[in-house]
């Protein structure tokens, strides 16, 4: 089995592709909280805005990739907004399924909001959407991850603690 490469840099077609699906997501999500008034738009995209601001703040500045171009490009962003923090404090923060729920929101939110539009009057735009958005969020995100993002990280190597939640046979021993 041939070793992934590393990149001190990511390509930028790589964060491109990245931030595309990212986009995307908040995108959709914003035009599906719509659908239950345009005044549930401004909520979700603060919540995004928190989502973003709280992982450039409190992951980004502990990771290796500060100041550089990460497969998502948020390792060069944090390092013009907030002071580098600790990179051995990267490795060594737990995380659990439980953390993972603001994440989730993102796409728990306007799934709702879609859910009740459709029981107050179904549209296959509407349910359309849904469904792009339900797999850019899980397909999507797993497939830039998977084949772009963490087999090429320099940090996934010293420790990455969604890395460990992610991938089991990385907690689990091998046993004789």
């Amino acid at each position: 089995m041939e070793a992934q490469v590393t990149y001190e840099r990511y390509p930028l077609s790589i964060i491109a592709l990245s931030n595309l699906v990212a986009v995307s997501i908040y995108a959709l999500g914003t035009y599906l909280m719509t659908r239950l008034g345009a005044w549930w738009a401004a909520p979700y995209l603060l919540y995004c805005g928190w989502m973003e601001y709280r992982l450039l703040s409190k992951h980004c500045v502990n990771c290796c990739y500060y100041g550089k171009l990460c497969a998502f490009g948020k390792g060069r962003l944090s390092s013009v907004f907030f002071k580098q923090g600790d990179p051995q404090r990267f490795a060594q923060t737990d995380c659990g399924w439980r953390d993972m729920i603001p994440d989730m929101l993102v796409l728990g939110f306007p799934a709702v909001a879609a859910v009740v539009a459709l029981i107050r009057g179904f549209n296959w735009i509407t349910l359309g959407l849904l469904v792009v958005m339900v797999f850019l969020s899980f397909g999507g995100n797993a497939w830039i991850r998977g084949n772009y993002a963490c087999p090429h990280c320099k940090q996934r190597e010293l420790g990455c603690p969604a890395e460990q939640l992610f991938n089991k046979s990385a907690k689990t021993p091998e046993t004789p």
